[in-house]
């Protein structure tokens, strides 16, 4: 199956809605009910971070959703020992390993996989190990992509931030670097994915780009959730991902 005839697939980040919960410390509103309510709405996995200031989803939440949801579980996560301990017991489908920060409001960028190439041999080997795919999160530049391939990752996730945050020509700019950094990962054998910013309009030029088979969305969905409800608005959003 060639690029151009894959599928393209939703994940459904629910961070968000961990964050309303521990704006109170809380049980309201259920992590485990928005993943059934975006299984409901179409999702094809569920996308949760565990960060490591656990700022909101908690242990006990990414425990729970592997047991009970019957689409994969994208554990984001760092290279941190602390959480891959973590993940090896959870044994999720996909691992997205992602930079962190303590002070950022999310995150800023993709990984620099040269400045932490050791950590991240570790941890990808053992996750591999544990017949979980890895992707990695990064910025569409050239030699970023190629690390991602020498070091035996399944799939990049290209991180489109900056594309999402553009206006006028530099948006072009950003769309035309994402696609320069989804036909390289192709060429490399990588799967494709994009996250980060992606709305109900700004996804539309991404679409048109057939190496990326996969989108990792959050903040935007649950958003929307707060008018129509969470199930609505993933099939809404799915909708648009797979055309239909």
């Amino acid at each position: 199956m060639t690029a151009r005839t894959v599928p393209k697939k939703l994940g459904v980040n629910i961070d968000h809605v961990a964050t309303l919960r521990q704006a109170r410390l809380g049980e309201e509103p259920s992590v485990m009910e928005a993943a059934l309510e975006a299984e409901q709405g179409g999702a094809d996995s569920i996308t949760v971070h565990l960060r490591e200031d656990r700022r909101h989803i908690q242990d006990a939440d990414v425990f729970e959703l592997i047991e009970k949801i019957y689409i994969p579980l994208n554990l984001e996560m760092s290279v941190s020992p602390e959480i891959l301990k973590i993940a090896l017991k959870v044994r999720p489908g996909k691992a997205c390993l992602v930079p962190e920060k303590r002070k950022e409001l999310t995150t800023e960028g993709g990984l620099d996989l040269f400045s932490k190439r050791d950590p991240l041999i570790r941890t990808i080997d053992a996750l591999l190990a544990k017949k979980v795919e890895v992707s990695l999160f990064i910025d569409p530049a050239e030699n970023q992509v190629q690390e991602a391939a020498r070091l035996g990752a399944y799939a990049i996730e290209i991180h489109t931030g900056s594309y999402a945050n553009a206006v006028g020509r530099k948006k072009e700019k950003e769309l035309f670097r994402v696609r320069k950094a989804a036909q390289l990962g192709r060429e490399l054998g990588l799967h494709v994915h994009a996250g980060h910013g992606l709305d109900y309009e700004n996804i539309f030029p991404l679409l048109t780009l057939p190496e990326i088979i996969e989108f990792n969305i959050g903040h935007s969905i649950v958003s929307r959730a707060v008018f129509v409800g969470l199930a609505k608005a993933v099939q809404e959003m799915k909708r648009i991902v797979s055309g239909k």
